[in-house]
């Protein structure tokens, strides 16, 4: 009977929004998710150059999907050149932003996204509606624009458990079209 009542209190509680239920895992953004949409972006930027970058900063765009979202940044010019999230962090420069903890998000993410195959970056960062900072690992990648070096694509997930090494070997395994034919 305790019981009972004690889960009445939560579904009231929940219901009133006091108390949030953990995210379904369908509203949540995987690490292959956030690589394809990267990879996708990077794509649009060399096909159709800098006049793709206000597409970037639309919240009701496909670059922004269940937790997470595209951005794109200049770290040659050390600037955001878009964000659907932070529309005032657009045109604002980058390399001074650290996260609580004191770490260099985009010397960090402008690091990882010049290796081959991009990298990862974890860092805290504000998850969308949550309120609150989250840990963030946000995968970064090279985008070849025209007229323009130094031009980077990020997207991340919010995961407070999932190690670096797991994200290499999911990057890994995308990155090898016998391991993951979808590319």
């Amino acid at each position: 009977m305790k019981l009972l009542r004690m889960l009445g209190w939560m579904g009231l509680l929940l219901a009133c929004g006091a108390v949030r239920a953990a995210p379904a895992e369908a509203d949540v953004a995987t690490a292959e998710e956030a690589i394809t949409k990267v990879r996708a972006a990077a794509r649009l930027l060399h096909d159709r150059g800098a006049s793709s970058y206000a597409d970037f900063n639309q919240r009701d765009s496909k670059w922004v999907w269940k937790d997470s979202y595209v951005f794109v940044y200049d770290c040659r010019k050390d600037r955001m050149i878009a964000h659907p999230m932070r529309p005032d962090l657009v045109g604002k420069p980058i390399m001074q932003i650290t996260d609580n903890t004191g770490k260099p998000i985009f010397k960090d993410l402008c690091k990882a996204g010049n290796e081959a195959r991009g990298g990862w970056v974890e860092y805290m960062w504000q998850k969308p509606g949550a309120g609150r900072l989250s840990r963030k690992v946000s995968y970064a990648l090279a985008a070849d624009v025209s007229f323009a070096a130094g031009i980077q694509v990020s997207a991340g997930v919010y995961d407070e458990s999932i190690p670096i090494a797991e994200l290499g070997k999911v990057l890994e395994k995308m990155s090898d079209p016998a391991k993951y034919p979808a590319l």
